[in-house]
Formats: C-alpha cells, structure tokens, sequence
C-alpha cells in the first residue's frame, strides 16, 4: 500500500470517529459485507437481557486470529515452493485457522475418537478404561439401577466437551445460516439470536426430558413429601442418571465459559456468575448427599422457564407482533416455576425435612438428612431465590415499559450495544477503504 492511501486511510479514520460521534450510532452508512465471524457476548434477545444463558466460543477473540486471504494466499505459495517437512506445518497452520473460525472441530474429533475406540473394542463393559467417559457408570448388578461414584465425574467432563461442540455446531451450520437467509445485517443481532435459538433448542429437549423422568417418579407436579420419604436416593434409574449428569455437564460447560470471560461482562455479570455457582453447588451437593429427587425438581423450574425466556428474546429481536403475549406467558411461567415452586420447596425444608422419613446424620449407611444439611439445603435455594427475584425486576420493569410506554427493551445493555455497532461500523468502513486502495 502507498503512502498516500495510508495517509488516505488515516484521514478517514478520523473522519469516521467524528462521524459517529457527532451522528450517533446507525447514521454512518457503508458498504453492506457478509460478517467474516461472530463475536459473541452475554444471553440477550434484543434489549431483553436477564436468564442465566452465555455464549460460545467462536470467534471471542480479537481480529487478529482472522486470516486475509492475501495471507492465505502467501502462504499457499510458500507451501509449494518447500519441501513435505513445510507441507506438513503448514497443514497445522491452516488447521489450527480452520479451527479458530470453527471451534466445533476440534470438540468433534475428540469425540469421535473416543466414540470409535470404545465401540470399535470387543469390551463395552465397565473393565474399559473408556465406558466412564461415553456411559454411566455404577451398575447395580444386572438391574436399572444405577450408583454413584468418583468415575461420573469423568462422564461429566466428557459431556461438557459435547455441549461445547454441540453448542458450536448448531450455531455455525444451523441456526447462523438460516439466520442469514433472514437478511439479518447486524453481526450483533446475529450473535444473540444464535445464542437464543440454540437455549430453544436444549432447553426444549431438556425441559420435557426433565417433565418425563417426573411423571415416571412420586414427585408429579412437584410433589414435596416425596423427595424425603424415600431418602437416600442412593440409586437412580438409568435414564434418570444419564439426565441428572447431562444436566450437570450443561452447566458446568456454561460456567467455564462465564467465568472465563470469553465474552464481555454485561451489567449483572456478577450475579450470573453468583447464580451459576449456586446451582452447581446444588447440583453437587443435592447429588453427592442423595437428595436428587428435590434436585431434578429444580432442574424443571430453570429449565422450562429459560425455555420461554429465550423464545421471547427470539420473537424481539425480530421485532415480533408475538412478542408481548409470549412475554407475559412467559412471566407467569416464570413466577410460578422459579418463585411459587422454589418457595414451595424452601417451605418443605422448614417444615417436612425434619417430619418426613429418616432424619440422622449416619455416614456408614450415607445417611445425611439431619440438620447441617437442612441449613445448608436452605441457604442454597434461598440463595438462588434471591438472584431470581432480581431478575423478577427486571421482568416487571420490562413488563411497565411495554404496557405504559410501548417500549420492548431493557436498559441494563445500551451501552453495550451502541458500543458494538460502532466499532462495527468503523471497522467495516476501514475494510471498505482499504480493499478499494
């Protein structure tokens, strides 16, 4: 490039941030360009931003990890020209760009590795070292009946990389396609409507798995005597098992995500990260101390709930005539599950936790229902009680907004947004001047 279109270019750099500035976000009008990746933040629907959702991986990081083609193009030729030792570094390099614009792969080929090694062996049984990443473990004899042990820990962390790849791959070859098709511009209303199609679509499979397993149990519609008559719970049935660890791979994966900050941390980060460490904790707990029956009846309340949630997030961003009476759907589905059920459990624990079967604390017959773990139990569903009431806010202010001042949208990410969509807008103008120099 010359020195005059570099000082062309600089020029108008300065000419775009004044634009902005002065124009405001969505007045400075370029060239339209097919994303060349998504960048990925916080769960959020349009300007409807609560739940307990996060991001993927793709993409997360800067535009340095994007390739040119000129690059591709200089180093094609650099690979003909040297000699196999070349070929084969190159062949890493082009994976590892390939891989860096699709994390699904990576996921994938690990797990076809272990997949194709533990089926393509003449041992299925528990004696493979690999059974404890692709199955259950804890077989009680020939029976439906399944224990519990240090080896499900490695069925978890298996299955956090499916969801990592799972999560990927629905939203690169899926939904980001079909979205396009849409003539949906905006890499950030991309971003969130491929976050909120894939919550539609686990949570639309794990809500009604979660509703099947109860159906088949004494705890229908969230019957509470139930969860301590039979205590402990130290066996589960095989489909309960397999859901119950799903479920704990699924949030453990989003955590790490969370945690992690691979995306950036929105206004009520901290209590998503507050509530996604409760639930794990509740999860580990209600399952290494067998209470799993109260925690699949929490499993339902979060996961039918997100479900609506996300729907309703879906129908905003594409600016839904549906959009306001899924959202009060929505909002009574919410306080019902996430508030009425909840507190019809804390409730239990004062009052049936004590009553209702055997309450001792006897760690050779892993009996553990006495009254530390009814403290413990209690503050860590009250726990999650509170960061749900703060989302309950920000639902009925929601709810104000649409119903007084026909507003759909939520405050806690203008900034966030406006943000984006002028770095978005200066980048792509930057690209446009560059490639015409």
């Amino acid at each position: 490039m010359s020195a005059n279109n570099k000082n062309e270019i600089e020029k108008t750099t300065t000419v775009v941030d004044s634009l902005i500035g002065s124009t405001g976000v969505g007045q400075l009008t370029v060239p339209n360009k097919t994303p060349k990746g998504r960048v990925r933040s916080s769960s959020s629907v349009g300007k409807i931003n609560l739940g307990d959702t996060v991001p993927g991986f793709t993409n997360t990081s800067d535009d340095t990890n994007k390739v040119s083609p000129t690059k591709l193009n200089l180093s094609e030729k650099s690979t003909a020209e040297q000699g196999s030792n070349v070929g084969k570094g190159s062949l890493w390099k082009a994976y590892k760009n390939l891989n860096s614009r699709h994390f699904w792969i990576s996921p994938l080929m690990i797990i076809l590795t272990t997949y194709l090694a533990y089926f393509l062996s003449n041992d299925h049984s528990e004696k493979n070292p690999l059974h404890m990443f692709v199955t259950v473990s804890y077989q009680v004899d020939d029976t439906d009946q399944y224990g519990k042990g240090i080896k499900d820990l490695t069925f978890i962390f298996f299955y956090m990389i499916f969801f990592t790849f799972l999560r990927e791959f629905l939203m690169d070859v899926l939904i980001r396609p079909c979205i396009l098709k849409l003539n949906i511009k905006s890499k950030h209303k991309t971003n969130r409507i491929m976050e909120q199609a894939f919550c539609i679509i686990y949570y639309g499979v794990s809500g009604p798995f979660g509703l099947y397993i109860m159906y088949h149990t004494d705890l229908w519609l969230f019957e509470t005597k139930t969860m301590y008559r039979t205590y402990p719970d130290l066996t589960n049935s095989f489909v309960y098992k397999i859901f119950y660890l799903g479920q704990a791979a699924f949030w453990a994966q989003q955590a790490c995500v969370l945690i992690l900050q691979l995306e950036k941390p929105r206004k009520d980060f901290q209590e998503l990260v507050f509530h996604h460490i409760v639930t794990l904790l509740l999860i580990w707990a209600s399952y290494v101390f067998h209470f799993t029956k109260m925690g699949l009846a929490v499993y339902i309340t979060m996961d039918i709930s997100d479900f609506f949630l996300a729907l309703t997030k879906t129908l905003n961003y594409f600016n839904s005539r549906f959009t306001p009476p899924v959202f009060v759907s929505f909002m009574f589905i919410w306080i019902y599950l996430r508030h009425y059920i909840n507190i019809k459990i804390l409730w239990s624990v004062l009052t049936e936790f004590r009553t209702e079967g055997n309450y001792v604390l006897n760690f050779a017959t892993q009996q553990y229902k006495c009254w530390i773990s009814l403290i413990i139990t209690f503050i860590l569903i009250f726990a999650l009680q509170l960061v749900n009431l703060y989302w309950l806010f920000l639902i009925f202010r929601i709810l104000y907004r649409m119903a007084f001042q026909g507003i759909q949208k939520d405050e806690r990410s203008e900034s966030d947004t406006d943000s984006e969509q002028v770095q978005e807008q200066k980048q792509q103008a930057l690209e446009d001047i560059e490639r015409k120099s």
